[in-house]
């Protein structure tokens, strides 16, 4: 046992951890690597209640600390089976992601767990590298919303920035209300309605959708069993239906595709042609099938209409394919990013103990220039 335990220690003192946490999957490696270690559900029992708990759904700051505490525990001794003390770590986080998350991440990993260092790379940014492209249009769909911001020239365009409740977890509340209205008494988890998700649903095309809003008659796709303790009828029009959500415009005319368009009006005009051309999709709700090919259907169609048409002057939309799958795409980003060895982007121990605070991109404190003597020379 203690050599096992020696073992994975000389592992760590030579690689760095690349951890992603996500809103309902959090994925763990070590730079370098092609593919992360595990993936595993962002959830934890908490040791008050003794139920699992989402971390993304806590209560206050204390509760997030408490429930960061026994989720990154089972990370580093029950997955990645390391000891944290003075090791090197990437996060890779959205920079979307509320201040109070990441102050509190950082104090559980400085304070409780003693990494060495820490460095944050934010998703979007990092993830370009995986494609060796320094211009990319960046759209993550994951559980809880979708998020966009436009990369130029190696550069986040952070006024072009977009984001919509439009992701998994609608998903999954539109399937789950048309279940219980076929099966009234069937209770179903979120797990097993994920997973009918994924075993039997797909994105239509945007002829076909068009027609399901109309009155036409559509013979619908055949219906599915799902095997469980009970076996699920999954009807066709369950299937096709959804993912709709994610294409339906709001009272704002806001959807998914109109974020890529809107985000694009928003970039200066010479470098629109070339984001269009540099799309790239990343996150688990984008693996769905026909997901990619719907979405140029739809920019391809609002670019023509008169929302668009005088305003955006282009007709051409090209997708990325990242060497990997898209619900990993930004945790490989950050292991490729982590090979160069950049000892001034890490948050070191020392330096988190005597300032206590983690430098913030939005803080002037961290983004002032430091005058040069001699003018620069």
């Amino acid at each position: 046992m203690s050599r096992a335990y020696e073992g994975a220690r000389f592992i760590s003192d030579k690689q760095i951890v690349v951890l992603d946490i996500g809103s309902a999957y959090t994925k763990f490696g070590y730079v370098g690597e092609a593919t992360p270690r595990g993936i595993i559900r962002t959830e934890i029992k908490s040791p008050e209640t003794k139920k699992i708990c989402k971390i993304y759904k806590y209560n206050d700051i204390e509760d997030l600390y408490q429930l960061l505490v026994e989720f990154l525990h089972a990370i580093f001794f029950k997955h990645v089976l390391i000891t944290p003390k003075d090791v090197k770590m990437i996060i890779v986080e959205s920079l979307l992601t509320p201040s109070k998350f990441r102050d509190t991440l950082a104090k559980v990993l400085f304070r409780h767990f003693e990494v060495g260092s820490l460095m944050f790379l934010p998703t979007h940014l990092v993830t370009i590298s995986t494609l060796g492209w320094d211009t990319v249009l960046v759209l993550d769909v994951g559980y809880q919303e979708a998020t966009l911001i436009p990369v130029y020239k190696g550069v986040p365009i952070l006024k072009a920035w977009q984001s919509l409740p439009l992701a998994g977890e609608a998903v999954h509340e539109c399937i789950r209300n048309d279940l219980q209205q076929e099966m009234p008494n069937v209770n179903l988890e979120e797990k097993i309605i994920e997973d009918i998700k994924v075993r039997t649903c797909f994105v239509t095309t945007l002829e076909r959708s068009n027609k399901l809003k109309s009155e036409d008659a559509l013979v619908p796709p055949p219906s599915v069993k799902y095997p469980g303790i009970k076996v699920i009828t999954i009807p066709g029009y369950i299937r096709e239906k959804a993912y709709e959500i994610l294409w339906e415009r709001d009272a704002d005319n806001l959807s998914i595709p109109t974020m890529i368009l809107d985000a694009i009006l928003k970039c200066s005009i010479d470098t629109r042609q070339e984001l269009a051309e540099n799309i790239l999709l990343i996150g688990g709700t984008t693996m769905a099938k026909g997901f990619a090919a719907r979405l140029k259907q739809e920019l391809t169609y609002l670019v023509k209409s008169e929302l668009y048409s005088e305003k955006l002057k282009i007709r051409t939309f090209k997708f990325h394919s990242a060497p990997c799958k898209p619900n990993y795409t930004a945790w490989l980003g950050g292991a490729i990013f982590g090979i160069a060895d950049l000892p001034s982007r890490y948050i070191t121990k020392d330096k988190y103990l005597k300032t206590n605070r983690i430098p913030d991109w939005a803080n002037l404190i961290d983004n002032q220039r430091e005058v040069e003597s001699n003018y620069g020379i």
